[in-house]
C-alpha cells in the first residue's frame, strides 16, 4: 500500500518549548527544533511505500505546506486528513509526529506495513502513553486524539503496533534528546549539537 504521512509543524519559537532546556538562546533552539523536523521528514521521504508527505502547520509563508484552519494539533490533521482522503483516495493516511530526529527508514516503513492490515492503527511512544503514528487505511476516518494520555484514546478504536524504537522516540524534553541520540541521531541534529553554543544540557 502507498502512504500519504501528515506531518504537524507547529510555528516557531512557540515549538518545542520544553526543549529550551538544550539550548543557550532562542536562535540556537530554532536550530535544533528545524534540525529535528528535517531529519523526521528526511528519514519519512526516504521510506518505501510513502507516496508523499503533507506537512500541516498552524503559520504562513511554508512552501508546500497545508495550513490550517481550526486551531489545535487535532483539529490540523482532521484539515490535513481530508485533503488527503480527497486528492489521494486510494492511499492510506499516517499522521507522524514531526519530533523523531532518530528515525529511520526501516522501521517505519515495517510500522506502516503492519498498519496496511488493519483499518485504524497507532504507534504508542516510548513511555506508553503517547502516540506517534496514527494510520488508517482508505475508506477509514483517521480520528486523531493527539495529546496528554493520546494512546489510551486511540487504543479504544484502534490496533496497537509495536514498531521499532526510532518510530517511538519522540522529543520534547533534553533527556528524551539523550535518549534519542542512544539510538543514533540523523544528520541535521547531530550536525546542530555538534555546534558549541547547543548541547544536550541537563534541565
Amino acid at each position: 500500500m502507498r502512504w500519504t504521512v501528515v506531518i504537524p509543524a507547529k510555528a516557531l519559537p512557540e515549538a518545542k518549548s520544553r526543549l529550551l532546556a538544550a539550548s543557550p538562546d532562542g536562535a540556537a533552539h530554532r536550530r535544533l527544533v528545524e534540525a529535528i523536523r528535517a531529519d523526521t521528514l528526511s528519514a519519512a521521504r526516504a521510506t518505501p511505500d510513502v507516496a508523499r508527505i503533507l506537512v500541516v502547520t498552524d503559520r504562513t509563508g511554508e512552501p508546500g505546506a497545508l495550513v490550517q484552519i481550526e486551531p489545535g494539533l487535532n483539529a490540523a490533521l482532521r484539515e490535513a486528513f481530508d485533503h488527503a482522503a480527497r486528492t489521494w483516495p486510494d492511499d492510506g493516511i499516517a499522521a507522524l509526529v514531526g519530533d523523531l530526529p532518530a528515525l529511520r527508514s526501516d522501521e517505519l516503513r515495517a510500522a506502516l506495513s503492519a498498519a496496511a492490515t488493519h483499518p485504524r492503527s497507532f504507534v504508542p511512544d516510548a513511555p506508553g502513553t503517547g502516540t506517534t503514528l496514527l494510520a488508517v487505511t482508505p475508506g477509514t476516518t483517521l480520528d486523531p486524539q493527539f495529546g496528554t494520555g493520546s494512546a489510551a484514546r486511540h487504543a479504544a478504536a484502534a490496533a496497537r503496533i509495536d514498531a521499532g524504537p526510532s518510530v517511538r522516540h519522540d522529543v520534547d524534553t533534553a533527556e528524551d534528546l539523550r535518549e534519542a541520540a542512544i539510538l543514533g541521531l540523523g544528520p541535521a541534529t547531530a550536525a546542530v549539537l555538534g555546534q558549541s553554543d547547543v548541547a544536550l544540557r541537563s534541565p
